[in-house]
């Protein structure tokens, strides 16, 4: 969502880091620039003044002038406002009151209210240990409330027995009463919307607010509306006094503005952000890790928190015993791919790298084919169980079997194969170095455990301390990382061509990096 504002404010602020000294007028140039790239990118005027001003106060004063690198100053002070700006701390949820603590959903139609009632719901079953029932108060959309039913199926979660006739308020009340003798821990209310704001809908709110008591009430706002969220969070806070904001689409291609104006203008935190269509799409909102990412300067805590989520610990157990042995078939390598594609793909987490934003021209040239994951995984799904375990016994007639059955040309069998034999002579070596494994061993207990390697385990706390100190190290390191195999995978899965990326090393080789359009 903020790539074109990322890309203008590098831009901006690498030209000041570029200069030895900094004079008042490079910095007023500096900060001209910065205003024009919030306005283009749909941030409210008076939160831009506001920034602007806030951060020319602090780089022409006295602490810029003292500071060996002016130029890193100002980036630091423009980051420091960013996070004040979105919020300065995350605030999840607050399920701190009595159970049944009663959750309102309130936004306008087709913002994703009822997506966004199920993933919150799905979240804090499976997350927080949670039991949840959701309610559809929508009786106004043909099918809202059958929607929401068939969204609890599919995620596992209770929903209230829909009743023909009741109006929402009587559905609110009996929400209430069907928790309380049942027993949840949370209701989730999804209210219903309208296209526009107008009166009965400010009315029916009061009335649900008024019989149900709600401990949050949540406004789904659709990112991609720009300005006109900022007025809409504005209007219903006044009448029915939201406690906070979740921002649906921010996958989108939106400029962003209303992600950052929304905390500044009505005081209220965002709280939540939906990163997708799929029911686990959905974020905390870190204010300091949006203000990292917007100055490319990535986001490997919820690189390891998605991690944490995605991969199973008991296949990860499963892998390092086999990695001890030296062994590591087709099966291993198909798991191996199926954890990436859980992680966003190579896309999804390189975006949350430090230092890719600013090579971003040479990704896009290098043709990222995600859905290089899909078709190497039905190779070797196309295979016999012998077949993956013993790889060996893959000849010229087998390959050709395998490769019409999952739908390629014999050279992609033979590309994955070349792919396999290459990280499994490197598995073997790894086992040989008990040292080496060793090491390994302690990355595969956490983080990206799955992916044969991965992040060391540490508390994404703890991270965030080191980011906050200046201690995690830069893109340097990471690209020097990355050219090892992302923590574990050999030299950037070898064998599949496509071209090397500068301070990537072996990434190039990287599944999804083809060499033009499929």
């Amino acid at each position: 969502m903020f790539e074109s504002l990322s890309e203008r404010l590098s831009g901006i602020l690498d030209k000041l880091t570029g200069r030895g000294a900094l004079s008042e007028a490079d910095v007023n140039e500096a900060m001209r620039e910065v205003r024009r790239a919030l306005i283009e990118a749909d941030v409210a005027l008076p939160v831009v003044r506001s920034f602007t001003d806030k951060v020319r106060n602090r780089a022409v004063g006295a602490e810029v002038v003292k500071s060996i690198t002016p130029g890193q100053m100002v980036i630091k002070i423009v980051h420091d406002q960013l996070v004040d700006m979105l919020g300065a701390e995350a605030e999840p949820i607050d399920l701190n009151a009595p159970a049944p603590v009663a959750i309102m959903m309130v936004g306008l139609q087709g913002s994703g209210k009822t997506t966004t009632t199920a993933k919150i719901a799905r979240r804090l079953t499976l997350r927080d240990k949670r039991k949840v029932l959701m309610a559809s108060l929508d009786t106004r959309r043909p099918a809202a409330q059958e929607q929401l039913k068939v969204l609890g199926e599919q995620n596992s979660v209770d929903t209230l027995p829909i009743v023909a006739g009741q109006g929402p308020v009587d559905i609110a009340k009996r929400a209430i009463m069907a928790a309380r003798l049942g027993g949840y821990d949370v209701v989730m209310l999804d209210t219903a919307g309208r296209i526009h704001i107008d009166e009965a809908l400010m009315l029916e709110m009061a009335e649900v607010k008024a019989a149900t008591n709600p401990h949050e009430i949540l406004l789904v706002a659709d990112s991609l509306t720009g300005q006109d969220a900022v007025n809409l969070a504005k209007s219903f806070d006044e009448r029915v006094g939201i406690t906070g904001i979740a921002l649906t689409r921010m996958d989108g291609d939106g400029r962003g503005g209303a992600a950052l104006s929304m905390r500044a203008v009505t005081g209220k935190p965002v709280k939540l952000i939906g990163t997708g269509e799929k029911s686990d799409a959905l974020e905390d909102f870190h204010p300091r890790r949006i203000a990292d990412r917007i100055l490319g300067m990535g986001d490997i805590v919820s690189l390891v928190e998605k991690a944490a989520e995605a991969i199973d610990a008991e296949k990860a157990a499963k892998m390092a015993a086999k990695l001890q042995k030296g062994t590591f078939d087709l099966e291993d390598l198909a798991d191996q791919l199926k954890q990436m594609e859980k992680l966003g793909g190579m896309s999804g987490m390189m975006s949350m790298l430090p230092g890719i934003g600013k090579m971003k021209k040479q990704l896009d040239a290098a043709n990222l084919d995600e859905r290089m994951f899909k078709r190497q995984v039905a190779i070797i799904q196309s295979m016999t169980p012998t077949e993956r375990r013993k790889p060996d016994l893959l000849k010229a007639s087998r390959k050709k079997r395998i490769a019409s059955g999952s739908g390629v040309d014999v050279s992609e069998v033979n590309k994955l194969l070349k792919m396999h034999r290459q990280m499994a002579d490197v598995m073997k070596m790894m086992g040989k170095n008990k040292g080496m494994m060793g090491k390994m061993m302690g990355m595969l207990g956490g983080g990206m455990g799955g992916m044969g390697g991965g992040m060391p385990n540490i508390d994404p706390k703890q991270l965030e301390q080191l980011a906050k100190s200046g201690q995690l190290p830069g893109a340097a390191e990471l690209a020097k990382g990355l050219s090892g195999g992302m923590g574990g995978l050999p030299g950037g899965f070898p064998g599949l061509g496509g071209p090397k990326l500068p301070g990537l090393g072996g990434l190039g080789g990287l599944p999804g990096f083809g060499k033009g359009k499929k």
